[in-house]
């Protein structure tokens, strides 16, 4: 596999799409940097770094769904750069989710960060995917 970020997102959109309550995916740094992202800005509701029984390092990943309409707070992921296509974004072109209503992901030179984050300590990077 060459892109384990797009594995990543899709094994999560599919969670959601079946309505899953618990979604487990393989482990990286960076793959755990973008959870914990999620986390922070509320998309999921829980996250879990394990082993399994095959020595794996792997993420358990809950779900957060509203209580009563059964939505996920997650209504899209998509995956902006790809390994045969890079996409990257300054400071002053700093890409908007939604008018502010999602998040962009990007990779900087300081580490993995939303795009207001990003803006707030004037850095730019690679844009790895939207969230909304």
């Amino acid at each position: 596999m060459t892109d384990s970020i797009s594995d990543y997102l899709t094994r999560v959109r599919n969670a959601i799409s079946a309505n899953h309550r618990v979604v487990e995916v393989p482990a990286s740094n960076l793959k755990k940097e973008i959870t914990k992202i999620l986390f922070d800005k509320g998309y999921i509701l829980n996250y879990k770094f394990e082993t399994n029984e095959k020595k794996h390092n792997i993420i358990k990943i809950a779900l957060k769904y509203h209580p009563v309409t059964k939505l996920s707070a997650i209504r899209s992921l998509d995956r902006v750069s790809s390994p045969g296509l890079r996409t990257y974004a300054g400071v002053s072109n700093m890409p908007k989710v939604l008018n502010g209503l999602g998040i962009a992901i990007i990779s900087t030179s300081k580490g993995v960060m939303t795009d207001k984050e990003a803006k707030t300590q004037n850095v730019g990077g690679e844009v790895l995917c939207y969230v909304s």
